[in-house]
């Protein structure tokens, strides 16, 4: 069987799952309250199936007799899954350009993970976790958009490599179901503080060049003139205490610089030195204050021209953007349950967006009448938001509408959403959004560890039996 194209058909669908997500009725659990959605970056990478093969793969191949190779509580891993596997293993390292491992490792690491799923989705059942045929659906037309293809086309191009639509289908719902479990499970186990962001940010600057940095800094300067006496100096130096007490103690710095600051932004600008390269700040001054958080007062600290005062203003750290395109959206959710599928949801919701779009009503009297986030006050309105602050589902499919389109019902685990796009702009990022994208990353850095030591405990508590290895 020519196993490359469902390799990469379920690689796909494995990115748009993984992206992880946090958000709430799109927010995290531990989020502030308020009207924002709030997630880990990113749309889905791009991945393309290649072109067909020609004819006389190994689809025709003769296929060996089945036998069990492992049992996971009671159920067993055919030598023939294992198989099925380790060919889109392959497939995919090929594709990739990756070093190829010995067969025999290679098949034993995938028998590890079918284990381990085996175990995942055993407990996920147990759980009495579901997935509706709705979002299966959902998550099929993502893979064909993926690959731009539509859903049609997609399968036949897997029907000649060898899988059915419903073994794919249920691959999917298999992957979906993982996902759920994975984000009830682990979530929880993860928080993220200011001093975690703190520590990210200062490693950044530990691992950068200075140069690529920008900061922002307040400056108050009492002199000291050339030749001064010891008394002189002393007395400038206390000037200097003084002024440093003083924002210490929570006067305003601008107030602070105009009364202290013998430097000519003191007086016309409140001190500030405006966001600029690290490397046209003195070396004083960078040395001082690299690696201290936004806020920190440094000195006084003494140059040849006398004492400063610094105050770190705003700093751009390596890595983070200074310039994003913001989404401003609005949307109606609503949660499922026992009460109403995701079928039953995304039925309704379309039924909103049809009466919307013939102008039988309004977008937003219908989210403050039957949306489920507490957005519906404001009337679905989530306000501006930068790129990564969605969970995966809302986002791509916030970013493939225009300004005023209104989505097809979009399934997350929050329930099923109604988005509409209401504007688009590049904005500069302020000082506390780029700390939220940071600590986007640093909670994608604690899901991925949370998740594997999770992962790891589960496989413990699983009853494992090897059988004869695959082959």
């Amino acid at each position: 069987m020519n196993h490359r194209v469902i390799a990469l058909a379920i690689a796909t669908l494995a990115s748009l799952l993984s992206q992880g997500a946090l958000a709430q009725g799109l927010r995290p659990s531990g989020a502030p309250s308020g009207k924002g959605l709030t997630a880990r970056p990113a749309a889905a990478p791009s991945i393309t199936l290649p072109a067909e093969t020609a004819s006389g793969s190994s689809s025709s191949a003769p296929r060996q007799a089945d036998f069990i190779v492992a049992v996971v509580n009671s159920e067993p891993v055919t030598n023939n899954e294992v198989r099925a596997r380790l060919a889109r293993a392959e497939a995919q390292l090929a594709q990739q350009g990756g070093a190829m491992p010995p067969r025999e490792l290679l098949a034993r690491e995938v028998l590890e993970r079918i284990i381990l799923e085996r175990a995942q989705l055993q407990q996920a059942k147990e759980s009495g976790l579901k997935v509706d045929d709705y979002a299966v659906s959902q998550a099929e037309q993502g893979v064909a958009r993926q690959n731009n293809m539509s859903v049609d086309d997609l399968y036949r191009r897997l029907a000649r490599d060898g899988m059915g639509k419903e073994r794919f289908r249920e691959e999917l719902r298999n992957q979906l179901l993982l996902q759920r479990l994975r984000e009830r499970e682990v979530e929880a186990r993860v928080k993220v503080t200011d001093l975690d962001i703190d520590q990210y940010l200062r490693e950044q600057q530990k691992g950068n060049d200075v140069a690529s940095m920008e900061i922002n800094l307040g400056h108050v300067l009492v002199l000291v003139p050339e030749n001064a006496s010891p008394v002189q100096v002393a007395e400038r130096q206390a000037r200097a205490q003084r002024a440093a007490d003083k924002v210490r103690a929570g006067e305003d710095f601008a107030a602070v610089a105009r009364e202290f600051s013998d430097a000519p932004e003191g007086q016309r600008a409140g001190g500030q030195l405006g966001l600029r390269p690290a490397d046209r700040y003195p070396e004083l001054f960078v040395n001082s204050t690299l690696g201290l958080p936004v806020g920190s007062i440094v000195g006084p600290v003494r140059s040849p021209a006398g004492f400063h005062v610094l105050k770190v203003i705003e700093r751009v750290t390596a890595g983070v953007p200074t310039t994003v395109v913001q989404n401003h959206a609005r949307h109606i959710l609503l949660r499922t349950g026992p009460q109403l599928s995701e079928s039953a949801a995304a039925a309704r919701l379309a039924d909103y967006r049809r009466r919307v779009q013939m102008g039988q009503a309004d977008f937003a009297a219908l989210a403050r009448e039957h949306s489920q986030d507490g957005s519906s006050k404001e009337g679905g309105d989530l306000g501006w938001a930068t790129p990564g602050r969605y969970v995966p589902e809302f986002e791509q499919a916030l970013n493939a509408l225009k300004p005023g389109d209104i989505s097809e019902p979009v399934v997350s685990r929050f329930g099923v959403h109604l988005i509409q796009l209401l504007e688009r702009r590049e904005a500069k990022l302020t000082q506390r959004e780029q700390r939220d994208m940071a600590r986007d990353t640093v909670r994608e850095k604690k899901l991925d560890e949370a998740y594997a030591t999770w992962a790891q405990e589960l496989r413990g508590r699983a009853y494992v039996e090897y059988r004869d290895p695959p082959q």
